[in-house]
């Protein structure tokens, strides 16, 4: 499942996989909701982590 990416997931990576916009994703890393950091001002996502908050919200 998802191999094509990479284990640290680009915002917008992220938001193709979950289908929601950029409002909605900064929602959900500002609540913790989604684990995530920011790299030289850029948000990254740990792969595993986003599987982990899809499979719980399934």
């Amino acid at each position: 499942m998802f191999e094509q990416y990479p284990d640290l997931l680009s915002f917008d990576q992220c938001r193709e996989i979950l289908q929601i916009g950029k409002n909605s994703l900064l929602d959900l890393l500002h609540s913790q909701e989604l684990e995530g950091m920011k790299i030289k001002n850029r948000w990254r996502i740990p792969k595993d982590r986003l599987l982990m908050f899809i499979l719980a919200h399934k």
